[in-house]
């Protein structure tokens, strides 16, 4: 079965024009409030391992907001040398305007608008996708949202969000499982499934979450390919923030790989 769109997101949620109930709605609104208004700076580290049991780590930095209500992220990576100024661009489209993202590899000195079937492809060779990535930041697009009965991952209560995607799309996903963190409003897990044959999972525990400025963040978390047998971890090594105007060319998709 053919549909449309997710991660998680890290993981990690949403708004716009997805169509959800109230209660449903109030778990998306709070997901979405971690993502503050002011410019925010993750120092991250992906590291990828493959089936073999090797090793590709990569190291950069997310950039994140929300302007005029919209989310937008920029990932720059700055590690490996042959990955030095790779970066992924996504831009919240809201109710008028459908989400946008755009990669710019140094290797051809080019940007992509990534679309269609290419947004469930792998980000820089590692277990997230593109799509996964955008989510991650709390940007689930047009998916239909719904709650399942509450559970629980250890000894915290979490709401199940089921994700659909919407119809006439391209994504290889059928539904994705959220598991959002009732206290923090991040997702501590989530499942991906094609048809009905779970494909992914994305998990993190209680204890990485983390507080930068009264907002939540997980600052450790696994995406596990269970079907190629890979899995990508993602940490935050750092965090930091500016209440400044915010340089406009950060999330223009003409100028975003140029640097700070």
């Amino acid at each position: 079965m053919k549909a449309r769109r997710w991660l998680y997101a890290a993981l990690i949620a949403v708004a716009g024009t997805v169509q959800a109930d109230d209660a449903t709605q109030k778990v998306l609104d709070c997901m979405r409030a971690n993502v503050p208004p002011s410019l925010q700076i993750k120092e991250v580290e992906l590291t990828a391992v493959d089936r073999g049991g090797m090793e590709r780590l990569l190291k950069g930095k997310v950039f994140a907001t929300r302007i005029d209500g919209l989310i937008r992220v920029l990932l720059r990576i700055a590690k490996p040398r042959d990955l030095d100024g790779a970066s992924y661009l996504m831009r919240e489209g809201g109710a008028e305007k459908k989400d946008e993202i755009f990669l710019y590899l140094p290797a051809i000195q080019r940007v992509r608008k990534i679309s269609g079937a290419s947004i469930d492809g792998s980000l820089l060779g590692t277990d997230f996708s593109y799509n996964d990535m955008k989510q991650l930041q709390a940007a689930f697009g047009d998916a239909q949202a719904a709650l399942e009965k509450p559970s629980m991952l250890g000894d915290r209560p979490v709401d199940v969000l089921r994700l659909l995607p919407a119809a006439g799309g391209s994504t290889r996903y059928s539904r994705v499982l959220a598991y959002v963190d009732r206290k923090s409003c991040v997702a501590l897990k989530a499942e991906f499934f094609e048809g009905k044959t779970l494909r992914k999972e994305l998990s993190a525990t209680a204890e990485n979450l983390k507080r930068a400025d009264g907002y939540w963040y997980l600052s450790d978390l696994t995406m596990r390919d269970l079907k190629e047998g890979t899995s990508t971890r993602l940490k935050v090594t750092g965090v930091s923030g500016t209440s400044d105007e915010l340089p406009a060319r950060l999330f223009d998709p003409t100028s975003f790989y140029r640097g700070n």
